[in-house]
């Protein structure tokens, strides 16, 4: 995880280990990451707190500041799916038609896999075509369990 701070959160989908700079949020992971001393910040901390507002369904988008790491492309995507709106999904190939790229839904894909900070940039809401649920670096049941955060029922 990068950063020069870490901590961990509490989530119904076990511990998040957060890290970031002194004035952004920079990575979350699932579970718990210790690299070095745990240091917290006031950035982690509201971070932890949007999460945990986030997880009891009474926070629909976050203000943390966030500074994910990754080239131009996956940045790019990171912002599209940032632009899908809380309780909805879109699909893979939708975000490379938005981001200008049609045709790339599979490198789309790979710059999902690279999300560094997933749950805020919201890579769960990016489903297959046809609504299937495909892909997750945490694992379908989290991508489901995200999902239903948002009161979006997924039976696949």
């Amino acid at each position: 995880m990068a950063g020069a701070y870490w901590m961990t959160a509490g989530s119904p989908l076990g511990p998040l280990t957060l890290s970031g700079t002194e004035g952004a949020l920079t990575g979350i992971a699932f579970g718990v990451i210790r690299e070095g001393e745990e240091r917290p910040s006031p950035v982690l901390e509201q971070a932890a707190r949007e999460l945990e507002k986030y997880f009891a369904g009474a926070m629909r988008a976050f203000t943390v500041p966030l500074s994910p790491e990754g080239t131009e492309f996956q940045k790019k995507v990171w912002e599209a799916l940032r632009a899908i709106p809380y309780g909805t999904t879109a699909s893979y190939g939708d975000i490379a038609a938005r981001i200008g790229k049609p045709g790339g839904a599979i490198a789309v894909g790979q710059a999902n896999s690279k999300n560094p900070i997933p749950i805020i940039i919201p890579c769960h809401r990016v489903i297959g075509s046809g609504g299937k649920l495909v892909g997750y670096t945490g694992g379908l049941h989290i991508k489901r369990a995200l999902l239903a955060v948002e009161g979006i029922k997924c039976d696949q």
